[in-house]
């Protein structure tokens, strides 16, 4: 929720002054209203009004956000994400790579650092964005889930999950960024948003078998993050009419559901 004052003053400006200060923030940083203006009164002192103004520090959004936490890229390019996938941002700046080694003498991974980091990384970044989230964690071995839980959080999804792709995606790189033998994956959900997407994609998964078999051609899908596609490969294991494959390379790598061949 935006935070909204009200000041007065001798002039507008020294009542934004006064506002600017009490929020600690820049100019561009808020919107402000004219509730009243400075009049001078009978003679310049009887019935002197001071100015009073309305002050709206704006919500930052989450690519403000990542770009005030993410350093500019190095020389060393990472592959371009999924087009329509994760914000622009993330295109453009990546965190750079650490240089710091861990001596070899310390080889343990621990698992508890790690989640510890990612939910760090996180905090941050809700902090900055002024929002607040509860962070509760689930784990099996490979995979940790982190279930995001507050009051709308509807931003953090974004258009077809790109922006919880996108802010997965910086918490898998920030919390596995010193270990390099071993890493844990990270899954963000928020307010049950996997399992609907799930559910989406089990529908999904259906309509494309039944045009493989109805065309008896290969369908495409579109590139989908490893858990996607595990899903739609689920989906149709026990179909006995068509077969899934997932082809290219990461982050664009899709699933394609084919008729399977007739026998003579």
């Amino acid at each position: 929720m935006a935070t909204i004052i009200e000041k007065s003053g001798k002039t507008v400006e020294d009542a934004l002054q006064a506002a600017l200060d009490e929020l600690k923030a820049n100019t561009e940083d808020v919107e402000m209203e004219v509730l009243e203006s400075p009049s001078k009164g009978i003679f310049g002192i009887f019935g002197a009004k001071p100015a009073k103004i309305r002050v709206t520090l704006k919500e930052k959004n989450f690519s403000e956000v990542v770009e005030e936490k993410i350093p500019e890229v190095t020389e060393e390019k990472i592959p371009e994400v999924i087009e329509g996938k994760i914000p622009e941002v993330i295109e453009e700046k990546i965190p750079e790579v650490i240089e710091e080694k861990i001596p070899e003498v310390e080889n343990n991974f621990d698992r508890k650092e790690v989640i510890d980091r990612a939910k760090k990384f996180l905090s941050e970044v809700f902090a900055a964005m002024k929002i607040e989230v509860e962070i509760n964690s689930a784990e099996d071995e490979n995979d940790v889930l982190l279930d995001l839980t507050g009051k709308n959080l509807g931003l953090l999804i974004g258009k077809h999950g790109q922006t919880l792709d996108a802010l997965q995606y910086l918490t898998n790189l920030t919390a596995n960024k010193f270990d390099s033998t071993e890493r844990l994956h990270f899954i963000l959900d928020v307010e049950n948003y996997r399992q609907r997407r799930a559910e989406t994609l089990h529908k999904l998964a259906k309509s494309v078998a039944e045009k493989a078999i109805r065309t008896r051609q290969p369908v495409k899908l579109e590139p989908m993050n490893r858990h996607e596609r595990r899903v739609i490969h689920t989906a149709l294991q026990n179909n006995k009419r068509v077969e899934t494959h997932s082809t290219g390379e990461e982050p664009y790598r899709y699933v394609i559901v084919s008729p399977k061949k007739r026998g003579r």
